[in-house]
């Protein structure tokens, strides 16, 4: 089993709307990706609290069943569009993938 642990931090403002509503734009499109791209097995989503300037905004903990399954949720126009988006309200990414 594979674990993909992606956080993300957002800009103050971007595509014209506050960090607030892109974390919620963000969220969403993550949510939406369960049962569209199938070897996504679990997702959770979650924001930051805020108590902490320096943490990161929003984080994503996804499970596939093995590397296949991490690729192939990569690869997935879904998952691509999602990148898109973020590349666009994002301030900094950090990743890791392990094995379960």
């Amino acid at each position: 089993m594979i674990k993909h642990i992606v956080m993300f931090r957002f800009m103050d403002n971007a595509e014209g709307k506050t960090k607030s509503e892109n974390i919620m734009t963000a969220r969403n499109m993550l949510e939406k990706l369960s049962g569209v791209i199938p070897s996504l097995k679990d997702s959770e989503i979650r924001t930051d609290n805020g108590t902490n300037s320096t943490n990161y905004d929003l984080v994503l903990i996804s499970t596939f069943d093995d590397q296949k399954g991490l690729d192939e949720y990569i690869m997935h126009p879904a998952h691509k569009a999602v990148g898109e988006f973020m590349k666009k309200v994002r301030l900094d990414r950090a990743c890791v993938d392990y094995t379960v």
